[in-house]
């Protein structure tokens, strides 16, 4: 058992949200109990994410993607209200955070798919350094694209470029195709994100560099899963993660 400020300080000290400009609040972002017991995990503050963790008897939630975003309507109405409602009704702390646990080197979302998938940094690219790359043993697309699909358990979207062999890889989970221009310019032969938008299929095409996109939510499940079994060793907690399904 711990309290929800060594919860706070363990999290933001292992994560230092400070040194981030982001799109929204870090840290704690709904107040709970004060004594904490069981920790649960994963991507989305969604529903059906905070009604698990209450039927799992949590006491303390940490996401990814939390519930403020700058921005956004701040009225609670409609989805905020449910949300709210739930965690408020049952005291639950909901702790979140964004591109802090993108970024952190071993346990973040990048790191950890990485290690999932026998790549280690070599470097890093894009804006605040989000974006990791590796040299990695010359393969081909559809090598790759059949690694990703084995790892993360669904199909991926791929770009060929001009078909040389891939010895660079570069990568950012969740929704990064804005840092494919970025990862061309730091050498990479493949690009590896969550998600696609128009321009990305061009560039590829243009440039001769492959994309992927392996979907926002399943590049991003584990960050969270390495962080919370971190502090849950750290502070004696029991943990969980909760994988919530998502097609995105």
């Amino acid at each position: 058992m711990t309290d929800r400020a060594a919860l706070e300080l363990s999290l933001n000290q292992l994560l230092e949200p400070s040194r981030f400009k982001d799109y929204g609040p870090n840290g704690l972002q709904v107040e709970g109990r004060a004594e904490v017991r069981h920790l649960a995990c994963g991507v989305t503050a969604s529903l059906a994410l905070i009604d698990a963790a209450i039927a799992a008897g949590a006491d303390a939630l940490l996401v990814h993607h939390g519930l403020f975003w700058r921005g956004q309507d701040g009225r609670v109405t409609g989805w905020m209200k449910q949300r709210l409602a739930r965690l408020l009704a049952h005291d639950i702390n909901l702790f979140a955070y964004h591109l802090p646990l993108d970024a952190h080197p071993t346990l973040g979302n990048n790191a950890q798919l990485g290690a999932r998938l026998g790549w280690a940094a070599d470097g890093r690219f894009g804006d605040q350094d989000l974006g990791f790359t590796a040299a990695i043993a010359p393969t081909d697309l559809g090598a790759m694209t059949a690694l990703l699909c084995e790892c993360l358990g669904r199909d991926v979207t791929a770009v060929p470029g001009d078909g040389r062999p891939l010895r660079r890889v570069a990568w950012c989970t969740g929704g990064a195709q804005g840092y494919f221009e970025g990862a061309i310019a730091a050498g990479a032969d493949v690009f590896v994100t969550g998600e696609i938008s128009e321009p990305q299929a061009h560039y590829a095409r243009e440039t001769g560099v492959a994309f992927i996109a392996a979907g926002h939510h399943a590049t991003e499940r584990y960050g969270v899963q390495g962080v919370g079994a971190r502090v849950a060793q750290e502070l004696g907690l029991s943990w969980q993660f909760i994988d919530v399904d998502n097609p995105a």
